[in-house]
Parts: C-alpha cells; sequence; structure tokens
C-alpha cells in the first residue's frame, strides 16, 4: 500500500473513532459504597375539593339539593306558628286581618268583610296542643270571609228549622263566617261531618247550627268559656280558632 493510502486509512479510522466516542451515552455515576439507594419521588395526586363529585363522562357534578320540611301548624302536639303573615288584604276596600285579634281574650271577636262572591267552606278539623285546643276551617279561594265569634247562651238553635241542639260543655263559644257557604250548587254539604266529639282536653264537642243566606255558623262547646283568638292563614286558605285549655 502506498504512503497516501495508510493515510488516508489512518484518516478514516480515527474518523470513525471519534464518532462513535460522541454518539456514546454518558454512564450514570456509581453510588458510593454503603449508600442506602433513594425512593422515586412521584407527585402527589389531583383530588377533588370537599363536598365535589368527580366527573363521569362529560356530566360535571352537583351538589345535592337538601330540602327540609316544616310541621303543620294545625297537627296535634305541634306548636303554632306565630310568625306567619296574615292573609293578603282583598281587592276592594275590605280590610285585611286584625292583629289584635290574635290575643287571647273572652270578649267578642269579630271582622266584616265582603269579598267579591260568597265563600265556600271546604273542611272542619280539631285538634289540641300543649296548652290549647284547635279548630280549622278551610276555605276555596284566596280570602278568609268576614267572622265573628263570642260566647253564647244555650239553647243552641238551628237556624233553619229552629230546634235546639244539645250540645256538651259550659262554654259555647260560637263561630260566625259571612258571606260564606257549606254546600256546593246542588245544595250538597261540603263538610263531610256537620257534628264532631273531638273530647280533646277544653274542646268536648263542634256542631254546624246554620248554612243559609250566604251565613255558616258553628258552635264549639268547651268545657268552661276560656280564653280564645283568632288567626288567619294562608295556603290553603283557612281561619283558626284556639281555645286555651
Amino acid at each position: 500500500m502506498t504512503r497516501s493510502g495508510r493515510r488516508m486509512t489512518s484518516l478514516w479510522l480515527a474518523g470513525c473513532l471519534a464518532f462513535a466516542g460522541c454518539s456514546k451515552k454518558e454512564e450514570p455515576a456509581a453510588a458510593p459504597t454503603g449508600a442506602q439507594p433513594q425512593p422515586e419521588v412521584q407527585a402527589p395526586p389531583t383530588s377533588p375539593p370537599l363536598g365535589t363529585i368527580p366527573r363521569e363522562g362529560e356530566a360535571a357534578a352537583k351538589p345535592p339539593v337538601h330540602t327540609a320540611s316544616m310541621g303543620d301548624e294545625e297537627v296535634a302536639g305541634a306548636p303554632p306558628s306565630e310568625t306567619e303573615p296574615p292573609s293578603d288584604a282583598p281587592a276592594g276596600d275590605a280590610p285585611a286581618e286584625d292583629p289584635k285579634n290574635r290575643e287571647w281574650t273572652t270578649t267578642p271577636v269579630s271582622m266584616k268583610r265582603r269579598p267579591a262572591q260568597t265563600v265556600t267552606l271546604r273542611s272542619v278539623r280539631a285538634g289540641t296542643h300543649a296548652d290549647f285546643d284547635r279548630v280549622v276551617f278551610e276555605f276555596d279561594g284566596s280570602q278568609v270571609p268576614g267572622y265573628q265569634l263570642q260566647y253564647v247562651d244555650k239553647p243552641i238553635i238551628q237556624c233553619g228549622s229552629g230546634d235546639e241542639t244539645p250540645l256538651a260543655g259550659k262554654g259555647f263559644l260560637q263561630v260566625m263566617l259571612t258571606p260564606a257557604r257549606g254546600h256546593d250548587d246542588q245544595g250538597r254539604a261540603t263538610v263531610a261531618a256537620l257534628e264532631m266529639k273531638p273530647k280533646l282536653p277544653t274542646l268536648l264537642e263542634l256542631v254546624r247550627t246554620c248554612d243559609f243566606e250566604a251565613e255558616v255558623t258553628w258552635v264549639l262547646g268547651n268545657k268552661a268559656p276560656t280564653d280564645f283568638r283568632v288567626m288567619e292563614l294562608r295556603d290553603p286558605t283557612r281561619l283558626v280558632v284556639d281555645v286555651k285549655h
């Protein structure tokens, strides 16, 4: 081989060695003898905020909606609703509820009211509470009719026939509602029972004595002529009468 050939071969070998040295990866430095291997540190997993639900597919997490139901103020043993607002004033010049009627008394209580049409009485129910008994008169429509409450003496008379109605107790609280009716257009009574004997601590009996010419009257037979109060409630429309034990 000529001298020039040997020089070309040497240059080719030098280039190959240089290329191989550049492409060779560095080996990691050996750990010192006796050193403990360090565990690999991983990034903590990402957690959703408290109170959320992880997404599933495309659905977004939505917190649950909690609802609470309040006990009906008419349920026996439940406290009365002292904060429930009175019914809205009716259309026209008819007055709204008088707050004084909610005060305990033994003297007559009245509210004169003339709605555009006669209100129909839909139900009458009674129950007891810790310190009083309660009677609830429920009506259709949005307005309680006019009312007058007072203690009356015997005899308790049916307005249609004039017959005397026997009634338990010694205190007879008359509840007159007007303009109101307790029957439908066919003359059928809208209240299932026209006489009830709940035999509560104070309220012993109640009976309907009149449903004539836009007047409905019920009489409560109590053990004694104790204090009473009146409240107008709405949703549904009710007149509430409480008598103390």
